[in-house]
């Protein structure tokens, strides 16, 4: 089965995304990405997939993929209990690293990392022990710090010697046929047109389908109706402006695709829990909490 194609929304104001998510969660399936990704596990036991190797992960395992790397973990739920933090995610465009790199040449011992991960990266226990704080306070952490816990990080991750390679020599991804997947043309798509007046039917005749056939098949491939997921995706990137912008909200709402406020602000608080100009406070207050503490 072809892997789906995971948007990976990486703002112009940074050179990298850090996350968190839990278990189940809707980006858990087999999918893949241009970006590198480093993976945490901080909960949760289970089996996971990377390119053409299997194996099973428990909570402290620490796994890099490099661009377009088909990867997937598979948490196993005692009593089907979901969990609220199930692994730390860092994902960042090889750009980043090699514009780096070209700058400053004390930063050549990334190379291998780089071209290693394109198998996909198991570090040892005590690697991933040492690595952990970092990627943990990349979470909250802003500014010039957020860069220096990244090359830390990155540092540490290069200077391993433990580290096993997963996926087989032979293993190659096959961009060009996953790209043109129906599923993963869609999703380019609204990506590409996020902010426009978009309807199930457009967005059909686009891929090619007739709207209920079309219906069906998009929520057998993510899982959820079409203007769902349509509205997680405008609220995802609103979130991302409110972040890095001092924008009125009234604007991002319609810069991401909302027709009215009143729905984006009910939208919002449906997948945030909170309302928008709540978020940006909370994320204000943060920043100022980390600037007086250091």
């Amino acid at each position: 089965m072809s892997p789906m194609l995971e948007l990976v929304g990486i703002t112009a104001q940074e050179s990298f995304k850090v996350w968190s998510h839990g278990y189940p969660y809707e980006t858990v399936r087999w999918h893949f990405h241009p970006e590198y990704e480093l993976n945490l596990i901080t909960s949760t036991s289970g089996r996971y997939f990377v390119g053409d190797h299997t194996g099973t992960f428990e909570p402290g395992q620490l796994c890099m993929m490099g661009p377009n790397l088909p990867h997937n973990w598979i948490s196993e739920l005692p009593d089907d209990q979901p969990v609220s933090q199930r692994c730390v995610v860092l994902q960042f465009p090889g750009k980043s690293v090699r514009h780096g790199i070209e700058a400053f040449p004390e930063l050549a011992e990334l190379e291998r990392l780089l071209i290693d991960s394109r198998r996909g990266i198991l570090f040892s226990p005590a690697v991933a022990q040492r690595a952990a704080p970092l990627l943990m306070g990349m979470l909250v952490a802003r500014g010039v710090q957020r860069v220096q816990q990244f090359l830390a990080l990155l540092e540490i991750l290069a200077q391993a010697h433990d580290s096993v390679l997963l996926a087989s020599p032979d293993f190659h991804p096959d961009t060009g046929a996953w790209q043109s997947a129906p599923i993963n043309r869609v999703l380019s798509f609204l990506s590409d047109h996020l902010g426009e007046r978009l309807s199930e039917a457009d967005v059909a005749r686009h891929a090619g389908m007739e709207t209920g056939a079309f219906s069906r098949f998009f929520r057998r491939q993510t899982g959820m109706p079409f203007i769902q997921y349509l509205n997680r995706m405008r609220v995802h990137r609103a979130c991302e402006q409110l972040i890095a912008t001092e924008r009125q909200i009234a604007d991002i709402c319609y810069e991401c695709g909302f027709n009215n406020v009143s729905n984006f602000n009910r939208q919002f608080l449906r997948w945030k829990a909170i309302p928008p100009s709540q978020f940006r406070r909370f994320h204000r207050l943060n920043d100022a909490c980390l600037e007086a503490s250091g």
